[in-house]
């Protein structure tokens, strides 16, 4: 008989079929009650309180998993700015390398001194011609500045370790710097400058010109003092002070000819590092001569403003008015030397200037032997200069650049570091780019292997934990007080070629020759960031395709530029597809990174790693085919760039008053870039094309063809048949990468002719015709406009080869040494 379960609630009653019968049943059997008051209300609180908990439950899940996303974006935000966790490349700093610890480190002054530490006190140089004005000021010179329009000023000799020589022409006057060093003592050893001041012609003696050197403490640096030493029968000036940097030292300020007519001196606190100039400013006055009439401008000794909180000085400076010509010299002396055999001055110092000068020149011609060339001695001259610059360029840095990463909402600061770097122009970009420093090194590591590969490794050690170098570093107040706001944050996005590959590449042949156990070291301590490096390009910057690539950073929505930028190929306005988006495939990058696996190859199988992804990514990578496939345009018969592009664009005035904007006038299609220019070459500059190949035919009779890149005075950028040929980007900006001759580009160019001349093939002697003729035309050109102008140029006119842009710019345009040298 089956049992019946008693209704529930006016339900039907059902019945319930029951197992099988068992001496022991599988499940206990379930009994049925009736409920009374007191159930329901118990089973109400289960129920609430089964609520509860699985409210309880869910919330804490919800905040566990609230609070786990928040970490893990603070986590993200912070990998920006987080160092990568391996060991430093630079093993050996500081005092560690006494004979590079002081030098002339500060490339934005006409003349300064420091040492390779984070509080470093600062030496420098300041002058004016009393009664020369600027911009209703007294023209006191300091920083190096285009405005100041010097007729010239650049390094004629620098080692880079123990000497300098430099010449400086204003108006009315030529300045020398001589700078020697010599080591002793446990921090750095003594120092000397000879500053000599020259009237220009013979009605300019007698004629007054004051002189200001200036020592200035860190303001990080607590324990820093400094005191002039009033009364010092030595000269017209002398102080004793103390670093953190240095231990306790003395500087003398001495007369060496000449005929003084005034000194003075300040003992204040500065108003930072950047304000050096304005502090000096702010003291200057008007003193009547003891005992004269005469009045002249110049210090006014102790002067701490009212509101100044201590009167502690940090900032002292001697000023020597005296007539043309006359000279002083500059006497540092650590007080941790104390055996030195004598005063680095007179004639001392001249012996020892004249030392350094023949073992310079002497290695200059082992290294660069252009008289077996067939140069004059006028052109060898050149050539040393324009080395010497790149070399006295090189400065330290220490700070932290601003950064900002895809999950950070405002910029943020990296961490502190140092940088030991060249720069590729003292009056317009004294501070490390990234793209610029690979050129940079083409020519220092020929000069001196060890500098270069110091270099090399400040950079690196600047990569953060995905693999990341900000591309422009902007450390200290010097730095940034130089630079506009706008382009002060780095984002962690954008790329920059890298060149510092092609440093590496251009050393192997002579690690090949001969891998010492430093260098081998050196590579070992690369090879992590290396490796790092090179998996953040092709993970951040992939195309959309297999074996393409694509710069990231360009803005579609800026609707003010004709081309969008492309600032992280450091390329700037060269034209890419009009409107840019993710299809686009840009060829130079593609080529980069061919160059890049290839090294990597190389550099694993120097140290033992296994090269085989790396030569496996570079042959598929330098495969002529697939690059055909992707970057060959049919139409232009050239290499090209991808994406989506209409050249049917202008920029117009919508309404008077306006700004200018870019107007489309048909729909943009994916298409090859028809624009030849530098990108276009970027196969051969980079040597990707095949000796044989049936395109390197072709290619090389492009770069003879004027209506395209040839001059008589260089590459240009751009072709002249582009529609965008010296077309303006903005109303504001004129052309840069859009015709305009670079010297970077062309050595990469005559680099590879030369490879190509030297490589059995087809077309061996039309590379080599080619070289013997750019390479002529380049030289000639340069060498041309530095004998009229005083300088080495950022670019050159295509037109007339004018230099042009910004100058001095003895960065990349100082490889034209390498390329008189023929070394590459």
């Amino acid at each position: 008989m089956a049992r019946q379960r008693k209704p529930h609630n006016g339900s039907s009653s059902q019945e319930i079929p029951l197992g099988r019968a068992t001496n022991k049943p599988r499940h206990k059997p379930q009994q049925y009650y009736p409920l009374d008051d007191s159930d329901n209300e118990a089973l109400d609180n289960k129920k609430q309180s089964w609520l509860s908990t699985s409210l309880c439950m869910t919330l804490a899940s919800s905040v566990i998993l609230g609070v786990a996303y928040f970490l893990y974006l603070g986590y993200l935000e912070t990998r920006v700015n987080t160092p990568l966790s391996a060991p430093k490349v630079v093993t050996k700093t500081g005092l560690d390398v006494p004979d590079r610890y002081w030098g002339t480190y500060r490339p934005g002054v006409y003349f300064g001194t420091r040492v390779r530490h984070p509080t470093s006190p600062v030496t420098g140089l300041m002058w004016f011609l009393p009664g020369h004005f600027q911009q209703k000021m007294l023209a006191v010179r300091h920083w190096c500045d285009q405005a100041d329009e010097l007729s010239s000023y650049g390094w004629q000799r620098h080692d880079g370790r123990y000497f300098g020589s430099q010449v400086i022409q204003d108006k009315g006057m030529t300045i020398t710097t001589d700078f020697v060093k010599r080591l002793g003592g446990k921090h750095g050893g003594d120092w000397t400058a000879r500053i000599t001041a020259h009237p220009k012609t013979n009605a300019g003696i007698g004629q007054l010109a004051s002189l200001l050197y200036y020592v200035a403490l860190d303001p990080d640096d607590p324990s820093g003092s400094i005191q002039p030493l009033v009364g010092s029968t030595q000269g017209p000036g002398a102080l004793m002070g103390s670093a953190e940097a240095l231990g306790t030292f003395r500087l003398h300020l001495l007369n060496s000819s000449g005929v003084v007519r005034h000194t003075s001196y300040l003992s204040t606190r500065h108003l930072g590092l950047d304000l050096l100039k304005e502090t000096v400013f702010r003291s200057l006055r008007p003193i009547q001569s003891p005992g004269t009439k005469e009045k002249y401008i110049g210090f006014p000794g102790e002067h701490f403003p009212a509101d100044s909180s201590s009167h502690n000085a940090n900032y002292v400076a001697f000023q020597v008015t005296a007539e043309l010509p006359f000279q002083i010299e500059v006497v540092f002396e650590s007080d941790s030397f104390s055996q030195r055999p004598n005063m680095l001055m007179g004639d001392v110092f001249s012996r020892d200037l004249k030392k350094y000068s023949e073992e310079f020149d002497a290695q200059f011609d082992h290294k660069f032997p252009l008289k077996e060339k067939g140069f004059t001695e006028d052109e060898i001259a050149f050539a040393k200069a324009a080395m010497s610059n790149m070399i006295g360029g090189i400065g330290y840095f220490y700070g932290a650049s601003r950064v900002q990463g895809r999950t950070n909402n405002e910029p943020v600061p990296y961490w502190k570091a140092p940088l030991y770097t060249g720069v590729p122009s003292r009056s317009f970009f004294p501070r490390g780019f990234l793209w610029d420093e690979g050129f940079h090194n083409l020519l220092i590591s020929k000069w001196d292997k060890e500098i270069s590969l110091d270099i090399v490794a400040h950079w690196m050690d600047l990569m953060n934990w995905d693999g990341w170098i900000p591309r422009e570093q902007i450390l200290g107040s010097e730095a940034r007080a130089r630079v506009p706001e706008e382009f002060v944050v780095q984002r962690s996005e954008n790329a920059n070629p890298p060149t510092l590959l092609l440093t590496l590449h251009s050393m192997m042949n002579v690690f090949k020759e001969g891998l010492s156990d430093d260098d081998y070291d050196s590579l070992k301590l690369l090879w992590p960031r290396l490796r790092l490096w090179y998996s953040w390009f092709n993970t951040t910057q992939s195309g959309p395709v297999p074996g393409s690539y694509r710069w990231r950073g360009r803005d579609a929505s800026n609707k003010r530029e004709l081309n969008p930028k492309t600032l992280t190929s450091g390329l700037d306005d060269y034209p890419r597809a009009s409107h840019p988006s993710v299809d686009e495939r840009h060829l130079d990058l593609r080529c980069w990174m061919t160059m890049a696996s290839g090294l990597m190859a190389d550099i694993a199988t120097m140290i033992e790693k296994d090269p085989a992804r790396y030569q496996e990514t570079y042959d598929y990578l330098r495969d002529n085919d697939l690059l055909d496939r992707l970057h060959w345009s049919s139409a232009e018969e050239g290499y090209m760039d991808y994406g989506l592009h209409t050249f049917d664009v202008s920029l117009q005035r919508k309404n008077p008053g306006t700004e200018m904007q870019r107007v489309t006038y048909s729909t943009p299609k994916l298409r090859f870039v028809d624009s030849p220019g530098y990108v276009s070459f970027f196969p051969l500059f980079l040597q990707i094309l095949e000796p044989y190949s049936l395109k390197l035919g072709k290619v090389l009779e492009d770069l003879k063809r004027p209506d395209l890149l040839w001059t008589n005075y260089g590459l240009r950028s751009l072709a002249r048949k582009s529609p965008l040929y010296m077309k303006r980007n903005t109303e504001h900006d004129p052309p840069y990468w859009r015709g305009p001759i670079w010297v970077n580009m062309n050595y990469l160019c005559i680099r590879a002719l030369y490879y190509y001349a030297n490589t059995p093939g087809p077309y061996s002697d039309l590379a080599l015709e080619i070289y013997k003729t750019l390479r002529q035309n380049l030289i000639k050109n340069i060498i041309k406009e530095y004998k009229r102008s005083g300088y080495i140029w950022e670019q050159y006119n295509d037109q007339t080869g004018k230099g042009q842009g910004c100058r001095p710019f003895t960065g990349w345009s100082a490889l034209v040494v390498l390329i008189m040298a023929e070394n590459y």
